[in-house]
């Protein structure tokens, strides 16, 4: 675990508001409150908050809350040391050495730690050999796809060699062939033939004419013309590392014969492929897409993603996004692509606002990440069939999480790379402007275009098509009003189909999360509660006085009120006793009361309240609300003695005199002037 110093250091210094906005469009709602849409759980109407003076956050939808440690811990999804290490990284703070709670954390954030550096060290590899001669059809490829040196640079786009060793051999000068393994990077057979462990290395190989023997010598040739001064690859072509490395591969698979089926052909997964890097939010490289440059069957897939990994989760990341989160978060909007290179080109283009799902379907988890930035959205797949059908699935995720979502429809035969490539950044940016259109009119455009309304079938076919769509909309006005809006354009009795849409409506499957209802909580208990909270001085039990002891000093609303409540007992039986008890008795033993050890239902409560502390505390404030706290101690006490009375069965008159003169003396506390409920109301109710 990190120190106790260090950990208090990077907190004193950590800005929770601006941390937490990084992820979360935050709006001023207060003096020091601010709100935004909770990304941990799906809702349109902003219920979570974060506290700029006490520094936490809260959200009263599904009650998570904590300080901007325990923020980062469960967006990051990472351990605390790792959220520690984090946001001192965020602040520029200097990171000592780790430390972990067990020996399965220290392992597992260790292993995130290497296969960072991993992916960083083959992503230098990979780009350093596309600037070789080896390199020159990739390079032809990118070319060819409108990418000048400045893009391919950004992006950190390189080459993986048709070598299987090269990749694998520069690696392990740093790193254990275990975390290469974990990486996905690599590819592996165990106690496998020597065939199917060894990477093809030619197609022209043939069982009996023994190839490998010309390449051993090729590769001896090279080595004599590098001692003799001359560059191998000049000689050869450009070619003379990967010659040594397959002539490495014919040498490993030898002795791999030789010593038997116990050892494993070790080799990368990416070979003669353009490598485009898929990086995290921060920039740092987690991932790689493959473009195969082999018309060779057994080449593979024109396109290979790496595996998922302990840093890779594909249906948590948006491809580009380290690259344009600001400019979504300043033009307020995301265009939405299909693959890596309609990304690279539409950024290219001056476009710097968008994002790919990577070719993979678009997710649940990628919708609330995108969302963290911009509910706006224009979609922009491939006008095919398959694009098509993408599109509808992505419209249908951003709809439930409540997206203003458009449409760019472009031309038959053009994905938006080749549109710009034909057409230009201008052709572009006019489509973007005058050709988007709203979700439902493509998704009403999509249904004419299937399905023939002029026909009875084609109308009931049509309202089928969309009403699962209408169906995700998460408000009622909204659905309602596109039902009318489909009943106008499909020609279709628009009361017979909002009545369809209402049996729809009511068996929707998108569940809403609701906070647990609160015990009810009265507004002296909130009083009383944020004045424990606010302790200003470590003091000792016996400094402790009442306001109204005469001590000539700043009013502290803590210690009036903690003297009352210490005194009297006054939160016995109510529902903030628990929270009032550990305010009382660990109070005063930490500054932030956020981190005493509290039930997860007293954090909520407590954070409830002190997102809530409009009004000032002051003398007045604090004395009424113990004046409110004694009279419902006393209607307590007085309706258990009134049970009493009433009880059934023969009582001792002693006893029954002794509840008799107990109800009078209640009775006439309650008459006291000193309680009598003042026009503050401390004594209403409300839910916390």
């Amino acid at each position: 675990m990190p120190t106790t110093d260090f950990k208090e250091t990077v907190k004193q210094q950590a800005d929770i508001v601006r941390i937490v906005d990084d992820y979360v469009k935050l709006k001023k709602a207060g003096a020091q409150n601010f709100s935004g849409l909770c990304p941990f759980h799906n809702e349109k109407t902003p219920s979570f908050s974060v506290h700029a003076t006490r520094q936490f956050f809260h959200c009263f939808g599904c009650g998570v809350s904590g300080d901007v440690f325990a923020f980062i811990m469960r967006i990051e999804n990472i351990t605390f040391p790792e959220s520690v290490r984090l946001v001192a990284q965020k602040l520029g703070i200097a990171l000592p050495k780790v430390e972990f709670s067990s020996p399965q954390e220290a392992r597992e954030a260790k292993l995130r730690m290497v296969l960072l550096d991993i992916h960083e060290r083959a992503g230098t590899f990979l780009q350093d050999y596309l600037k070789r001669p080896e390199g020159a059809a990739a390079r032809a490829y990118l070319a060819g796809r409108g990418l000048d040196d400045a893009t391919i640079a950004r992006f950190r786009i390189g080459y993986a060699p048709d070598s299987g060793f090269l990749l694998r051999d520069a690696l392990r000068r740093e790193f254990d062939e275990e975390s290469l393994r974990e990486s996905g990077l690599f590819s592996w057979k165990e106690e496998g033939s020597r065939q199917s462990s060894v990477p093809s290395l030619d197609s022209g190989q043939a069982k009996n004419n023994r190839p490998e023997q010309q390449l051993l010598r090729s590769a001896q040739d090279n080595k004599s013309v590098e001692d003799n001064g001359t560059d191998a690859g000049a000689t050869n072509g450009g070619n003379g590392a990967e010659l040594k490395a397959k002539s490495q591969e014919l040498r490993a698979a030898d002795s791999l014969e030789a010593r038997g089926p116990k050892l494993a052909a070790f080799y990368s997964k990416f070979r003669n492929r353009v490598m485009f890097p898929i990086a995290n939010e921060s920039g740092r490289i987690i991932a790689f897409t493959g473009r195969t440059l082999s018309t060779d069957e057994k080449a593979g897939p024109k396109y290979l993603n790496s595996p998922e990994t302990a840093i890779y989760s594909k249906s948590r990341v948006l491809f580009n996004l380290d690259h344009a989160k600001e400019a979504i978060r300043k033009l307020d909007y995301a265009i939405l692509v299909e693959g890596q290179m309609d990304c690279i080109s539409v950024f290219a283009a001056g476009f710097q606002n968008v994002l790919a799902s990577s070719g993979t379907a678009f997710t649940e988890m990628q919708a609330r990440l995108l969302g963290r930035f911009s509910k706006n959205v224009v979609v922009n797949f491939d006008p095919d069939t398959a694009g098509a059908k993408a599109t509808e699935r992505t419209l249908g995720l951003l709809v439930e999480e409540d997206f203003q979502i458009k449409v760019l429809t472009l031309e038959a035969g053009f994905d938006p790379d080749l549109y710009i490539r034909r057409k230009g950044k201008g052709a572009y940016a006019d489509a973007l402007k005058h050709q988007s259109q709203r979700y439902f009119d493509y998704l009403i455009r999509r249904a004419q275009g299937q399905f023939p309304t002029r026909t009875p079938e084609g109308k009931v076919k049509a309202v089928n098509y969309l009403l699962p769509h209408i169906q995700r909309v998460p408000s009622r006005i909204v659905r309602d009003e596109l039902a009318h809006e489909i009943a106008q354009k499909l020609g279709i009795d628009s009361a017979v189909l909002r009545q369809e849409l209402k049996h729809v409506a009511a068996s929707r499957s998108a569940a809403t999360i609701k906070a647990a209802p609160e015990a009810q909580i009265t507004d002296a208990e909130r009083i009383l509660v944020r004045a424990l909270a606010s302790a200003s001085e470590i003091q000792t039990s016996e400094q402790h006085l009442s306001a109204r002891d005469g001590a000539e000093e700043e009013f502290d609303p803590a210690r009036q009120a903690r003297f009352a409540l210490q005194s009297e007992r006054l939160y016995e039986g109510l529902a903030t006793e628990s929270l009032m008890e550990t305010l009382l008795t660990g109070g005063l033993e930490v500054t932030d009361v956020m981190e005493l050890p509290l039930s997860d239902s007293d954090r909520a409560r407590l954070a409830s309240i002190l997102l809530k502390d409009a009004e000032e505390l002051s003398a007045e404030r604090v004395e009424g609300a113990v004046r409110a706290l004694r009279r419902i101690h006393l209607r307590r006490r007085l309706d258990e003695v009134q049970r009493k009375v009433e009880a059934p069965g023969r009582k001792d008159p002693t006893e029954m005199q002794a509840l008799l003169q107990e109800k009078v003396r209640l009775k006439h506390a309650l008459r006291d002037p000193s309680l009598a409920e003042e026009n503050s109301g401390n004594s209403r109710q409300r839910p916390a």
